[in-house]
């Protein structure tokens, strides 16, 4: 380089850029880690390096390997190693100390999987055409659902659960979870009647500016620790934990002459009452963070409602006015609806692809819908069990994959949107369940999914329903996915996490995906492993 030995910099620059150590030799060569130069597998020198985004990928001419090299801050070094020799297919992680500093590696059933991020990359998520993406780079989603997380942080003796599930969840790779962020009416309920909270609630849930503990603020800042971005669903459809239901008793107790739950969307008061609840959870400032909630890039989006449906109005503008409200407080975070996705009147060329004929009738349009004002993504649910049959059968899993490839494509042709699939799973309590089938259709989201993202598509990403931790199991609605329980499908989940992992660090929206990722990166993306 015709550089004095004398100018560190040179040498500081170089080191920092990979993230390894070296030093010079007595012949005042630069002498670097070995990472960069011997294959993982089979030990020869004979490779080549090549970089993007700050991750450096060595490619083995002898054996065909694979082997990413990570700079950290610290002098840290994380790798993985893609075995490609064979047809053997396989990964692991290790992070590696260049100098005097602790290091860390998490085990996960034989897979290996290490989160490398950064606070200063934790900024919004936004939306780019029809992908999300943060700093300018892709954000495919691996999450999960677990909606009872504010119940359990507001009880000083069930609070470690959420830590605990996180810790799990983050292991695993999993970078998104959808939560409640209601609790009407119903126990340890936040909302007692309309904008009233109360106070001994308060001190332990949600508002009141207290030493105690706060519940909502505890998960959001919870999440944050262990890096995982959060959907808030702001009501529920259902009765459960209120929901609709509720706000129509407390209208009726009001006085107000309601014949209907449907009227939720259309009656004044009642749109005020859900407009006040809005507002105070979007201007809430989190205690342990000091963020007002719109500002926090934790949360990943706001969900109007979970499952909404309007049989008196499938047209859809009743929830444009809600979607506005959300975004006159909040320009900065994105918003979903909350819908499962059936096809309505406005494309009757697509309810073929509905589970039945009634799924047309129940008052959603998934194009219709999610052409409204202020909705930033399109989300549906995949039910199969439920809509279909509760006997487990292929037909589960053919269902699974057209009912995805239809809302991939209607999201790209016409919405112009990402579209995340926000809750899927299979129940226990099916006839003829087994965990291998689960794993069989947990592979089959993820493959419809990856072939998508290789494409630059619509298809964003998906969520678990639902994730647990241990000693959780008097909550399990059958769906329940205990990780340390389950180690197929928890190194499914992971093997998933690293690939999309993978994605969101090699491109950057400019790129467009028109690199052509070769051997053996494409492999171990799109290999059919599972």
């Amino acid at each position: 380089m015709h550089r004095q030995p004398e100018n560190v910099d040179v040498v500081t620059f170089l080191l920092s850029e990979m993230g390894t150590s070296g030093s010079l030799d007595g012949q005042q060569h630069l002498v670097v880690k070995d990472k960069y130069v011997i294959c993982g597998c089979c030990k020869s020198p004979d490779t080549i390096l090549t970089n993007g985004n700050h991750l450096f990928f060595l490619i083995c001419e002898q054996c065909g390997s694979g082997h990413f090299v990570v700079p950290i801050k610290a002098g840290f070094v994380a790798s993985w190693t893609v075995f490609g020799v064979n047809g053997d297919w396989g990964f692991e992680s290790t992070v590696e100390e260049t100098e005097n500093h602790l290091s860390h590696a998490s085990t996960h059933h034989g897979i290996y999987d290490l989160q490398v991020r950064e606070d200063d990359d934790w900024q919004m998520v936004q939306k780019q055409g029809n992908q999300f993406v943060v700093n300018d780079q892709p954000f495919y989603v691996n999450g999960f659902n677990t909606y009872w997380l504010m119940v359990f942080a507001a009880d000083q003796s069930t609070r470690g659960k959420v830590s605990e599930l996180f810790h799990q969840a983050s292991s695993a790779g999993l970078t998104v979870c959808r939560t409640w962020a209601f609790n009407d009416g119903q126990w340890r309920a936040l909302q007692t009647s309309p904008s009233v909270y109360d106070e001994e609630v308060f001190k332990v849930l949600l508002l009141l500016n207290s030493h105690a503990s706060k519940a909502l603020d505890f998960v959001i800042s919870e999440a944050k620790k262990y890096k995982i971005r959060l959907i808030l669903s702001l009501t529920n459809n259902w009765d459960a934990y209120g929901g609709k239901a509720q706000y129509v008793k407390w209208g009726k107790a009001a006085g107000l002459n309601l014949t209907s739950d449907d009227e939720f969307f259309s009656h004044t008061t009642l749109k005020s009452y859900y407009k006040a609840h809005v507002k105070t959870v979007l201007n809430r400032v989190n205690t342990f963070t000091n963020l007002t909630y719109k500002n926090d890039p934790t949360i990943f989006a706001w969900e109007l409602m979970n499952e909404p449906r309007c049989t008196s109005d499938p047209s859809g503008d009743t929830l444009q006015e809600m979607a506005v409200y959300v975004k006159s407080i909040d320009a900065k975070h994105l918003v979903e609806i909350g819908l499962e996705g059936f096809y309505g009147p406005s494309a009757p060329d697509r309810a073929k692809f509905n589970p039945n004929s009634y799924a047309t009738q129940v008052g959603t349009d998934f194009i219709r819908n999610h052409q409204t004002l202020g909705v930033d993504f399109a989300s549906v649910h995949i039910y199969a069990d439920s809509w279909i049959s509760q006997t487990i059968s292929d037909a589960h899993l053919q269902f699974t994959k057209s009912w995805m490839e239809a809302h991939i494509e209607d999201a790209e042709k016409y919405l112009r949107m990402p579209v995340l699939f926000t809750e899927f799973g299979v129940s226990a309590k099916d006839t003829g369940y087994n965990t291998s089938f689960r794993d069989t259709l947990i592979s089959s989201v993820y493959k419809t999914l990856l072939n998508s993202t290789k494409k630059g598509g619509s298809g964003a990403g998906s969520l678990l329903w639902q994730l647990f931790p241990d000693g959780t199991d008097y909550m399990n609605d059958g769906y329940a996915i205990v990780l340390s329980k389950s180690p197929s499908t928890s190194n499914i989940i992971s093997l998933h996490s690293t690939r999309i992992a993978t994605f969101n660090s090699l491109c950057s929206t400019k790129c467009k995906w028109g690199c052509k990722k070769k051997n053996p990166l494409e492999e171990f993306l799109y290999h059919d492993d599972l």
